[in-house]
């Protein structure tokens, strides 16, 4: 049975860390969301710690640059994981070779040159390397057919550093890495995946909670985001409880008042996707 809750405060002595999503949750891809900030710092306040989880296709400095440039108030969390970090540290691991064929826009190159990498034809590749569609404003996945039957028929692994399929900056939606990494599946290709639902991206958060110094059990910990696919399934895996934010991608599926979820409307929506999160908010305040 889930919960609908009104703030975090009514969860909030129930836990000593919060893993929190950032788009959607956290910012809109414009802005930062002030309710959301402030009940972060609130949480802080009362000795809880913060990581902001995302599956932002680039590294925690990258991610914490964007941020400042939202207007983010750094008091509101104590660190970043990002899938794009876990990602970048397989692209220089080796394992995949050195010569990868890069598939995402301009300004997420520097996941191979931070590592002293540059991008190869696919006919040079050892691997794909995918950030996200070149340009997500006016692309979508079909375009990539053509591509993606190339991809195959090489053969080669394709690393997703965003396993988001959608998301919504401002009020428009776009596609993701993870919707190219899903057509390739589809096609039969090798795709590696790295951020939420999955497993290591939730270890590294351990790792990080340690590294400050707070060695929280699983059961004293709790998720906030507004991907059922990624967010609430990832959470459920990792056995840490989950606040489902109704008013991110969930949103139209919730009523007319965004705020808060209709329960009926929550109910259904969560049987329909297999989904069971202890909590639900309409957004993160």
């Amino acid at each position: 049975m889930t919960t609908i809750i009104e703030t975090i405060d009514e969860i909030a002595e129930g836990y000593d860390a919060v893993l929190c999503d950032l788009w959607g949750c956290y910012h809109n891809g414009v802005t930062a969301y002030p309710a959301a900030m402030d009940a972060m710092r609130r949480f802080r306040q009362r000795g809880g710690t913060v990581i902001l989880l995302t599956n932002a296709p680039r590294p925690a400095p990258s991610v914490q640059r964007f941020l400042d440039k939202i207007g983010a108030d750094p008091a509101s969390f104590d660190a970043i994981v990002s899938s794009g970090e876990a990602c970048q540290r397989a692209v220089a691991s080796g394992a995949h070779g050195d010569r990868f064929h890069y598939v995402g826009p301009d300004r997420d190159l520097h996941m191979l040159e931070d590592v002293g990498l540059a991008p190869h034809p696919l006919e040079e590749a050892s691997a794909i390397l995918c950030t996200g569609l070149r340009d997500d404003t006016s692309e979508t996945p079909e375009d990539y057919a053509g591509e993606i039957a190339a991809w195959a028929g090489r053969g080669l692994t394709l690393l997703c550093a965003n396993p988001d399929i959608i998301v919504d900056r401002g009020e428009e939606r776009l596609w993701c890495a993870g919707a190219l990494a899903q057509a390739y599946e589809g096609a039969g290709g090798d795709v590696l995946w790295y951020g939420k639902p999955h497993g290591p991206v939730y270890d590294r958060c351990r790792e990080v909670l340690a590294e400050l110094g707070r060695e929280i059990p699983d059961a004293r910990i709790v998720a906030i985001g507004d991907g059922i696919a990624t967010d609430v399934a990832g959470a459920a895996r990792a056995g840490l409880d989950c606040v489902f934010i109704t008013g991110g991608l969930a949103a139209e599926e919730m009523g007319a008042d965004v705020e808060n979820p209709e329960p009926m409307r929550l109910s259904a929506y969560l049987s329909a996707h297999d989904a069971a999160p202890k909590f639900a908010m309409g957004r993160l305040r």
